[in-house]
This record gives C-alpha cells, sequence and structure tokens, in this order.
C-alpha cells in the first residue's frame, strides 16, 4: 500500500504545469502579482502558505483509530489550511516568507507546532478525530481555539444563510476582559497544548483597541450543479481584498485551497497527497519542507467549480474589519455580476439568532454546520440553507 501511494504521489509531482506567462494580472489572496516579470515571486508567496496534505504512519487517532487519513482527510486538511492562513496573518502577517532550509521565527515553529498529527498539537487531525469523525469542522476548530489558543485570541464566525450580520461580528469580537495591555482573562479549564501556548506571555505587551482578531467563514452556495456564471467575478473580487483568507471548495468529493486566480483559472493547494508523518524535535523544531509546497501550483478553470464553497475573511483589527465591510458593500453595487452573500448592520427578522462562538455538538444548530462541513470525501459538500 505504501508503495502505491509513494509511486502515486511521484507521479503526481511530476504533472504540474509551469506558472502560465501571461499578461494577466495574478491575484493570490489579496496580493497582486505580474506573471511576466514576478514570476519568482509568485512562487515564493505560493511556497509561503502552510501546506497541510494526507499524512501516514502517525499516531493511531483515539489509540486504536486509523493511522492515515489517505481517503477521507481532504475537507479537513483544507480547513487546517485556511486556519492556518489566518494565524500567519495573525502571528506572521500576510508578507511573510518561508525560506527553505533557515532556522524559522519562535512565532512559526509554535504555529506549525499546533496542527503537527499528534494528539497534544491544537489543531491536529487527532484532537478533531475525538468526535469519532472529522465533522463539524469549523465549530471543533473553534472550540479548541476557544479552550487552548490563549496565544491567538481570535473569533471564528461562521456567517449563516448567505448573511453577514455586522452586530453580530462587533459583538463577538469585543473582548471586555481584557487588561490594559490587551491579553484577555484565560479561559477557566484551558491547558497546554503543543503550539497554542508558548506565545501567551507575549500577549500581555501588546498594545490596541478591545478588538479579538477575526476569522470569518461564509457557507455560500453559487448555483445548483454548476457556478452560475453571474457569481464568478464577485468571486474573484473576494481574492483581490487584503482580508482574504481564500475559499475552500473544489469538485465533488475532492476538497482544494483556493488561493486566487489568474485569467479565468483558480489557483489552489491540492491536499491529495500523502506524505509521511513528521515527529518533531525535542526543542520542537519542525522539518517543515513537506508543510510548504514547492512546485508551482495547481489551476483549474473557474467553470469547472463546484458551486458549494465556503469563503474566508481576516481582520486583526476593528479597522480592518471597517474597511473589509466598505470594500464588501462597493462589490455590491457593480453592474453585471450578482453579490455572493448579503452585509447589513443587525439581524434580519426572519434569521434565528446563533451564537456560532459557542455551539456545541448537542445544541440544534450544530447539525446545520455539520450539512455544510462534512469533511468525509465521498459526501464532501458545503450546504447553504
Amino acid at each position: 500500500m505504501d508503495a502505491a501511494t509513494l509511486t502515486y504521489d511521484t507521479l503526481r509531482f511530476g504533472e504540474f504545469e509551469d506558472f502560465p506567462e501571461t499578461s494577466d494580472p495574478v491575484w493570490i489572496l489579496g496580493k497582486e502579482f505580474n506573471a511576466l516579470t514576478e514570476r519568482d515571486d509568485i512562487l515564493s508567496d505560493v511556497t509561503s502558505r502552510l501546506w497541510f496534505t494526507y499524512r501516514k504512519n502517525f499516531q493511531p487517532i483515539g489509540g486504536t483509530g486509523p493511522t492515515s487519513d489517505t481517503g477521507w482527510g481532504c475537507m479537513l486538511r483544507c480547513g487546517q489550511m485556511i486556519l492556518g492562513q489566518a494565524l500567519v496573518c495573525r502571528h506572521l502577517g500576510r508578507d511573510w516568507r518561508w525560506d527553505k532550509g533557515q532556522r524559522q521565527r519562535d512565532a512559526y515553529v509554535s504555529l506549525l507546532n499546533a496542527f503537527i498529527d499528534k494528539k497534544d498539537s491544537c489543531y491536529s487531525i487527532h484532537q478533531i478525530g475525538e468526535h469519532h469523525q472529522p465533522r463539524l469542522l469549523i465549530n471543533v476548530m473553534d472550540q479548541k481555539l476557544a479552550m487552548f489558543d490563549r496565544w491567538s485570541r481570535q473569533v471564528v464566525h461562521v456567517a449563516m444563510d448567505n448573511t453577514v450580520v455586522i452586530e453580530d461580528i462587533s459583538d463577538g469580537c469585543a473582548c471586555p476582559g481584557w487588561t490594559t495591555g490587551g491579553a484577555c482573562a484565560d479561559p477557566g479549564g484551558a491547558s497546554a497544548l503543543n503550539g497554542c501556548m508558548e506565545g501567551a506571555g507575549a500577549m500581555v505587551e501588546e498594545e490596541g483597541p478591545l478588538w479579538r482578531p477575526l476569522v470569518l467563514l461564509i457557507p455560500l452556495r453559487l448555483g445548483l450543479t454548476d457556478i452560475n456564471e453571474a457569481y464568478i467575478e464577485t468571486l474573484k473580487q473576494c481574492f483581490m481584498l487584503p482580508q482574504s483568507l481564500g475559499v475552500i471548495g473544489g469538485k465533488p468529493n475532492s476538497a482544494h485551497y483556493f488561493i486566487g486566480y489568474v485569467g479565468e483559472e483558480l489557483i489552489y493547494l491540492d491536499p491529495h497527497t500523502t506524505q509521511p508523518s513528521v515527529e518533531p524535535s525535542d526543542d520542537g523544531q519542525v522539518h517543515d519542507d513537506t508543510y510548504h509546497c514547492q512546485h508551482p501550483p495547481c489551476r483549474m478553470h473557474i467553470c469547472e467549480l463546484d458551486p458549494s464553497i465556503a469563503a474566508g475573511f481576516f481582520c486583526k483589527t476593528e479597522d480592518e474589519f471597517d474597511d473589509w465591510c466598505m470594500r464588501i458593500r462597493r462589490l455590491s453595487c457593480n453592474r453585471g455580476s450578482l453579490p455572493m452573500f448579503e452585509l447589513v448592520e443587525s439581524q434580519p427578522s426572519h434569521m434565528v439568532s446563533v451564537d456560532v462562538l459557542n455551539l456545541t455538538p448537542d445544541f440544534p444548530d450544530s447539525d446545520r454546520l455539520e450539512r455544510f462541513f462534512d469533511s468525509e470525501d465521498e459526501e464532501f459538500e458545503i450546504l447553504s440553507l
């Protein structure tokens, strides 16, 4: 089985096309590049994204469970990638670049350790696997963040019913428990997990308004069986926003993490490569080459995209969120294209109030999130209710 997997992956790595030479602008997570003069910069930016793929030979999930997620974990890996990008923006900045073979910053090491495939890693497949299936992806990751990640202090907000409610986000990101230095009181019962606690003390030194960084996820359906072409320009515009975290989507039974576009092609990172698990050294350093995609990124025509997607955005400050709202309002005024979602000041009367930040598997609306984020490969679909 392992030999077959290695042979398959070797073939896959030989199939990647070089990046196209085109005069069309290249947009990657809010950054514009020229494919003719900035090819190396494009590849450096793509390589610097965290790339989470299938892994094998890790510790059995739950002690007796699977030791590989090949064939069922692609949605989970895409969820890790979009959350990983949010954490990179939070702690390293959007312009941070990964240099192969160089000793990395402590913040990067802590961040990567949070995703290592071990039970004591905050966002590992083992942590999510404790729920028997890697379902309720965003809900579970948010629970782990709230319980363990005293370092990041991020809020994960899932906008239901194609509607982003500004009032709900403002209330969720407000942090009245912050000290004058800017750190929230520790959540009750929190315990140290790998990659989540090392930087906690540094938070006390931060200055800033009483606002917790926001990870905004918007599940959408942009058509019935195929993407409605009226949404295509709006989708492209989302990759141009400086707050962009990209899009989770793909084709039926195959999830991808989309990070940008060029012309009529989407640029994405593909989790469908099985790599050996990685064990950190005693000092926490990680042999991280396999966590960065070092070949030209994958591309697909935008019309091939399954209409069920989830768009992500990161706003570190309240000013960044206000700027995002302004840009979204401008997008909604574009002629010839349809807005993908609605932005409103307060919750419409027809919407049911859902405290996304406090969902549990027993909460009735967690069933709705499960329908959005069922990470079983053979059943992958994100539905907009």
